[in-house]
């Protein structure tokens, strides 16, 4: 697949899409001492449902803080954010737990797979919180793993699978509860550059074909010939958002995850 152009973001005409997550005026300020760190600066983001959205910035931009602020994991000191028009500013612990485990799949850098419990295991657990039957957490279970190519890793621990593997239980885990987006934190990072694009392979596929929304945090600019677009921080403020102009909706077919599997 050939790397496109990013290119500075225009107004777009036409029908208005929906808007699945906005920040609006988002400052997160965290008090250290007698200092206080400005992490975000008045944020201005929407996020697009379908969109692949990439997040980037070097260390100490405000990237993870946002990315904390768009998967509900916090709330901003001022400023709004809204899922799907609601304010997560003004909901309770509970109510915000039950959006992330209904809305929002989580892909971190470090896996985060519980160490004890086996890939079917570590996959139906977040079904259990939703509350769904046994029966129907083993079925999606087995079918998300058997869908990220890890069929005979079933009863697995994560010290008995590579890296790749883990990352795609990581993957088959975030999908659980069928969440409208997909919120991944550096997914590569502790991956090497072949496992890696393996991932984001699969991540491709879940907005492609899954039509899932999305949202990426990387220091990785290599990693941007993915995305619909980018967002670039600096100093807890965004700097510039590019559009890419090698994506689905340019006529461009993107590298087919067919065989992806049997690697790694």
């Amino acid at each position: 697949m050939k790397e496109g152009k990013m290119k500075m973001e225009k107004k777009r005409t036409g029908p208005e899409r929906k808007k699945v997550i906005r920040l609006i005026d988002v400052w997160k300020i965290y008090t250290m001492g007698k200092e206080k760190v400005e992490a975000l600066r008045g944020i201005n983001l929407d996020v697009y449902k379908g969109e692949f959205l990439v997040i980037m910035g070097p260390s100490g931009s405000g990237k993870s803080t946002c990315v904390n602020m768009v998967g509900c994991l916090d709330i901003p000191t001022r400023g709004k954010i809204l899922l799907d028009g609601k304010n997560i500013a003004e909901m309770s612990e509970s109510d915000l737990a039950t959006i992330r485990g209904q809305k929002i799949g989580f892909i971190f850098q470090s896996f985060n797979l519980i160490p004890t419990l086996t890939a079917l295991e570590n996959v139906m657990l977040p079904m259990t919180f939703q509350s769904i039957p046994r029966s129907e957490r083993v079925a999606r279970a087995r079918h998300l793993l058997e869908m990220v190519g890890l069929g005979d890793r079933l009863n697995h621990k994560p010290s008995e699978m590579s890296g790749g593997q883990q990352q795609r239980v990581a993957i088959a885990r975030s999908l659980a509860n069928d969440p409208e987006i997909i919120l991944a934190d550096e997914p590569t990072g502790n991956l090497d550059s072949k496992t890696g694009n393996i991932v984001m392979e699969f991540l491709q596929k879940l907005h492609e074909e899954e039509g899932k929304t999305i949202i990426m945090v990387t220091h990785d600019e290599r990693l941007t010939k993915f995305a619909d677009r980018a967002v670039y921080l600096m100093d807890g403020q965004i700097v510039k958002s590019l559009t890419n102009g090698n994506n689905k909706k340019s006529g461009v077919k993107k590298k087919s995850l067919k065989g992806a599997r049997q690697r790694n």
